[in-house]
């Protein structure tokens, strides 16, 4: 049995895999549901009088069969221990269908998760023949149907065997897989010929974070190879049975491609490892306008009778599985690339998505993590979870929103709009009390609120099932889901928590705002055996472990940059305020530093404003007064097409002059790699703070009671990191070079210094226009000789 391969599976989740068939139907489905089937169940449980009834029993059986060592467990609903003398297993299952429409006896596949219990249960008891019961209990009316059979051991022994026989295929497939895998690992060097300098170190950390079941906060500069070095040693640790499975987690689609490419580099030296992408289901819907139900969409129709043909399809031939190849075989197979990518990454030892996929709690993917805590979490640009944390972790609701449903549904359900119209007039009373000020925090929750919340969901949803076709459907569903999330806020509320009334326009909000994010982005850490935080600007270090989740026994790694610092210059204009009441008087000056610096050296900058405005009030003055400079400017709104068209001019024709102005903290300032020549300088004008608002001011209050750091914490370490990123653009490998040129006057003082890294010392001092020429000038020439 040592020699044997080993395969554990879920009662469940082994039936429904094997037994599902039909469409994908979204249609609308009540919220409650898993609730209402939990209560459901032990409604059920405590009707029974018997007292040899036992509820939700554990259950694990182990077996050696054709090569392999089978170990399946699961949890019966109930088992009567002497019912008519023999055990009888109770499978229980809640429906919103009228009884009478249920199949003649239950169920298939609830069958064989039944009859699975009622053979381990037997063959541990010593059992010749036991009984199975299915157990429907109808969530509206409350009433109950029973099926039962009974069953002989040796039937159920050729059952089991039977379903293991149609799994054999997919346990080869694991077993080839894990074995190839495992193999390539160990046969898997560094795909690189040297360690950057640093990089050695890093992915040293990386292992031994893995291995001591830690969590680590690294801030490495750009061009150590941070994704390489990560990536590198976690994928050994799974070879060495450290870990099962790794979750490279990303706030960008384009930092997610640089880790495909580390993957599709390792790939090339050998490794045979399955990874996958996800990408969110709007945007790989092959649909316009996205209906998931079997009317609307040929892939979501018949969808579970291909997808396990599909599956095995794609995983027997590829390791890599990108969106591309997600989506050819979607079509091949005609099923909903969306769902295939979900089951796809089950089969997968490396899942690369979005932070969402595990911290949000409305879409995470627990099913994934589950029990099991045998992975690690890859989190690069680590610095985003904060604010991503503070918005997935908070909620709120709009009168307007309200408001504009009452119109739009008048004449409709009398029950939803009577609910509409309390919380619109609970809505009024909270602008009223507020006295009309722009924002007033709330001592305390509003009594009638949730009631309120509660009273439209149980109403919403009864009209939202049988009015799927109604124009104004969607506009309600998203509302209903908008007061899910506010209420399940109400489970996590606590000292990091405040509720407030905004008044803006002709709106009032009322927002659950999240604070301090750091103890729900824990819980969720809680569901991996290590975790690794990366970035090359996650400075403070103490800052970002604090807000994410840190604890004071956690490691703390902050590396030097690899380059040489002489190929690099750094310039600081700092008698200009750019504080926004000095932003009128100021564009002239800072029109004339940036046409000092780039007629110093022809090529690539680009130029990082605080906001659109700024931006757009000097890029006029600039080309109006030097319109020799070829220019090009970010626009408010940028598809991923307008994005590349404009990466692209910077990729191209590297002799020619080009100057992208563009917004600090924007699509532009962060994960884009622009190497070589196709950028030579970066403009940050301004220390990048957060615009002054209610929520950023919230955020200072707190801070200031808990640390007395709340300006710092609110305002200025989210704003130099914005800094930071832009002036990351620059140097991107060894043989770049670049110009930095800050212009601020706040960059010369200390709360503003102590932040730099350590390569930006020494830096050199600007105060005029031929300062800023003189000193570039002898920076360009240097790098000649």
């Amino acid at each position: 049995m040592d020699n044997l391969t080993e395969i554990k599976l879920s009662v469940r989740s082994f039936v429904e895999f094997l037994h599902r068939h039909g469409d994908i139907d979204s249609q609308f489905m009540k919220s409650q549901r898993a609730v209402e089937g939990t209560k459901a169940h032990q409604k059920v449980q405590k009707s029974y009088s018997e007292s040899d009834y036992l509820a939700e029993v554990p259950l694990k059986y182990s077996l050696s069969y054709k090569s392999f060592n089978f170990i399946i467990e699961g949890r019966a609903d109930g088992i009567f221990t002497n019912h008519d003398e023999f055990p009888v297993i109770d499978e229980i299952k809640s429906t919103t269908r009228p009884l009478e429409d249920l199949p003649a006896s239950g169920y298939t596949v609830h069958w064989a998760q039944a009859k699975i219990y009622a053979f381990i249960f037997a063959t541990q008891n010593n059992l010749s023949q036991i009984g199975v019961q299915l157990t429907y209990f109808q969530l509206e009316t409350e009433t109950v149907q029973h099926f039962r059979e009974i069953y002989l051991l040796s039937d159920l022994k050729t059952y089991f065997h039977t379903l293991l026989d149609h799994y054999l295929n997919w346990a080869k497939l694991e077993t080839s897989s894990r074995i190839t895998r495992n193999q390539s690992i160990k046969n898997l060097s560094f795909p690189y010929p040297n360690y950057r300098k640093g990089q050695r170190q890093l992915a040293i950390s990386v292992y031994k974070t893995i291995v001591e079941k830690q969590k680590t906060f690294i801030q490495a500069p750009t061009g150590i190879g941070k994704t390489i070095s990560t990536l590198f040693p976690a994928i050994k640790s799974i070879a060495e049975h450290q870990t099962e499975r790794i979750f490279y987690l990303t706030a960008k689609t384009i930092v997610r491609e640089v880790a495909e490419e580390s993957l599709n580099t390792m790939a090339n030296k050998g490794l045979l490892l399955k990874s996958i992408t996800l990408t969110a289901k709007d945007k790989i819907c092959f649909l316009e306008t996205r209906i998931c139900s079997p009317e609307h969409c040929t892939y979501a129709k018949g969808h579970f009778d291909r997808v396990n043909d599909a599956l095995y399809d794609l995983l027997n031939s590829n390791n890599q599985i990108t969106r591309r190849l997600i989506e050819d075989f979607s079509r091949k197979h005609r099923v909903c690339p969306f769902e295939f990518s979900l089951d796809l990454a089950a089969f997968c030892d490396v899942i690369i998505c979005d932070y969402n996929y595990v911290f949000d709690p409305r879409v995470s993917l627990k099913h994934f993590l589950g029990d099991s805590k045998n992975t690690v979490f890859l989190i690069d640009e680590a610095h985003n979870l904060v604010d991503r944390g503070r918005e997935m972790f908070s909620a709120q609701l709009s009168k307007k929103m309200i408001l504009d449903l009452k119109r739009q549904l008048k004449g409709e359900d009398k029950k939803v709009l009577s609910s509409l119209k309390n919380l619109n007039s609970l809505m009024l009373n909270l602008k009223k009390n507020s006295e009309n000020k722009s924002l007033s925090v709330l001592s305390e929750e509003p009594k009638e609120l949730e009631g309120h919340l509660y009273h439209f969901i149980s109403t919403a949803e009864e009209w939202l099932t049988e009015n799927e076709s109604h124009p104004y459907h969607a506009e309600l569903l998203a509302f209903y889901f908008l007061a899910l999330a506010y209420l399940r806020t109400g489970e996590f509320l606590d000292e990091r928590y405040i509720t407030y009334v905004e008044n803006s326009g002709n709106d009032t909000r009322i927002k659950r705002f999240c604070l301090d994010p750091s103890k729900l982005l824990s819980q969720s850490l809680n569901t991996a055996e290590a975790t690794l935080f990366f970035s090359a600007t996650l400075s403070p270090l103490s800052y970002y472990s604090e807000l994410l989740g840190g604890k004071e026994e956690n490691y703390h790694l902050l590396f030097p940059s690899p380059f040489n610092k002489k190929r690099r210059a750094l310039l600081i204009a700092n008698n200009i305020s750019t504080k926004y009441t000095e932003r009128e008087n100021t564009k002239n000056y800072i029109a004339a530093l940036i046409d000092a610096t780039v007629s110093s050296k022809t090529g690539h900058y680009l130029v990082f404003f605080p906001s659109y405005q700024y931006m757009n009030m000097v890029y006029e003055n600039f080309i109006a007064r030097f319109p020799e400079h070829n220019c090009l400017k970010q626009e408010a709104e940028m598809t991923e097409g307008d994005r590349e068209i404009f990466l692209n001019q910077f990729r191209i024709d590297s002799e020619s002059e080009l100057i992208g102005f563009c917004v600090l903290g924007g699509i532009f300032s962060e994960g884009v790699d622009l190497a070589g020549d196709s950028l030579i300088g970066s403009i940050i004008i301004g220390v990048g703070l957060p615009q002054i608002c209610s929520e950023r001011d919230l955020i200072k209050d707190y801070f200031n009671l808990k640390n007395h750091q709340g300006f710092d914490y609110a305002y200025v370490y989210p704003g130099m990191n914005k800094v930071f990123q832009a002036a990351g653009r620059v140097i991107r490998t060894e043989t770049d070079q670049g110009l930095i040129l800050l212009i601020d006057s706040r960059f010369s003082h200390n709360r503003y210094q102590k932040l730099f890294p350590q390569d930006w010392f020494p830096q050199q001092i600007v105060t005029t226009t031929d300062d800023v020429k003189n000193f570039s000038n002898a920076f360009w020439q240097g790098q000649e000789d």
